[in-house]
């Protein structure tokens, strides 16, 4: 389906848990960087999550159960769209695998994976837009989330459209591709191991002299912002949305409001 041929596409948002539960500034943000596309946009509210750590700890039959709920909900839609390379990369990889011995439900899930995008693809790749109408004055890099990276080829579409961004100042770290450490249940079952990883991975932010990181996926995010505020470093952590829709005006990610 291309969007030219809708006159207003009809877009489900799919939340995610991380930015329903921690941070919903990233939702808001993404429906107006949505509606700035020229989409209008619905929030199912029987959404639940896209049942990644299920699928990730081998346990199928509810991983299952929770992808019917949400190819169920989101019928509707042209587009379901998501502010999260990882929970995208579940809905639109990993759903048709699952129902393997189920005909009817993976042509189903493989319809319903077509239609599913993450944010920043979404609007770069099938709305094509490469510029907003945002300004933030501070010094950035940008970190690689592995999923949308490996998974859904997320790499240059976050940068072509943070470069419109006015006063914005963007620094390439070093390895900006490898990964933080987190890794949905990774960094519960090694612990070491992931503090390891986001270490090196904090060490290289911190080289840029960037004030400023952003990603694209908020298990990144709240890594990283963990581990930047365990070593007391003064860099702010925010999504790409968030400065891409002018709403990073809010205390960053890992700040508390007092």
């Amino acid at each position: 389906m291309s969007i030219k041929s809708l006159s207003t596409p009809n877009v489900g948002l799919f939340v995610t848990c991380l930015v329903d539960l921690f941070r919903p500034n990233v939702g808001f943000a993404t429906i107006k960087l949505l509606e700035n596309a020229g989409c209008k946009v619905s929030v199912p509210t029987a959404q639940t999550c896209c049942g990644q750590p299920a699928y990730n700890n081998g346990d199928l039959e509810n991983s299952r159960a929770i992808a019917k709920q949400v190819i169920e909900n989101f019928d509707e839609f042209d587009y379901i769209v998501a502010p999260s390379g990882s929970c995208t990369a579940m809905l639109k990889h990993h759903y048709p695998q699952l129902f393997q011995n189920e005909p009817q439900w993976q042509a189903k899930a493989q319809a319903f994976a077509n239609r599913c995008y993450e944010l920043v693809s979404f609007l770069t790749d099938v709305c094509g837009i490469d510029k907003v109408q945002a300004r933030f004055s501070f010094p950035v890099t940008y970190h690689d989330a592995c999923s949308g990276l490996r998974e859904l080829g997320i790499a240059n579409q976050p940068r072509q459209l943070l470069k419109s961004v006015q006063s914005i100042s963007i620094t390439e770290m070093k390895e900006a591709d490898v990964c933080c450490g987190f890794g949905g249940t990774f960094c519960v079952k090694y612990p070491d191991i992931s503090t390891r990883m986001v270490s090196d991975k904090v060490a290289n932010v911190q080289a840029t002299n960037a004030q400023v990181l952003l990603a694209g996926d908020m298990g990144c995010l709240l890594n990283i912002a963990g581990r930047l505020k365990r070593l007391n470093s003064p860099i702010k952590v925010y999504h790409v949305a968030e400065v891409l829709a002018n709403m990073a005006l809010v205390p960053a990610i890992g700040e508390i409001k007092y």
